[in-house]
């Protein structure tokens, strides 16, 4: 299965973007992955407009096909092993790829939030936006591990 992480705007700290760096690598052994980071429309703007322009831009990127799965504070959670059951569950449906979302800090346009398959949230605590991308990233690592039986889970 492929990953496509799709995001407004560049992580601003550059030990994010050195760990997204790493984990993106990693990954490599297990499945493609693809980072698209889009040009952020919001330019300052805040509320209903810059989701809405944020929504637009992050819909337009989604690949052909792909299952959109939206992350969102109000999303469902999974433990580790259960991701890596439902990443098993999906490419045994047949998903060939996967649009991973992540929206600015204003959140997501309804748009986005209703073409999603799945909504997912990491926590009911509130992260940054730019961090949430790094957590992704070592999520889909560490479920690719445990769907191989490897050690980096324990």
């Amino acid at each position: 299965m492929r990953h496509h992480l799709l995001f407004p705007g560049r992580a601003k700290g550059s030990w994010i973007q050195k760990g997204i760096d790493d984990y993106t690598q990693r990954l490599k052994h297990y499945t493609r992955l693809e980072t698209l980071t889009l040009k952020d429309p919001a330019g300052g703007r805040s509320g209903e407009s810059a989701r809405k322009s944020q929504g637009t831009v992050l819909l337009k990127a989604v690949p052909a096909g792909a299952l959109i799965l939206v992350l969102d504070a109000k999303g469902r959670q999974f433990s580790s092993e259960e991701f890596a059951e439902q990443l098993t569950r999906w490419e045994n449906r047949g998903v060939k790829s996967v649009a991973w979302l992540i929206g600015g800090p204003e959140g997501h346009s309804q748009a986005v939030l209703d073409a999603a398959a799945m909504t997912l949230s990491f926590s009911k605590m509130t992260f940054t936006h730019d961090m949430v991308r790094l957590f992704l990233v070592e999520q889909l690592y560490r479920a690719h591990t445990i769907k191989a039986g490897e050690k980096y889970h324990k």
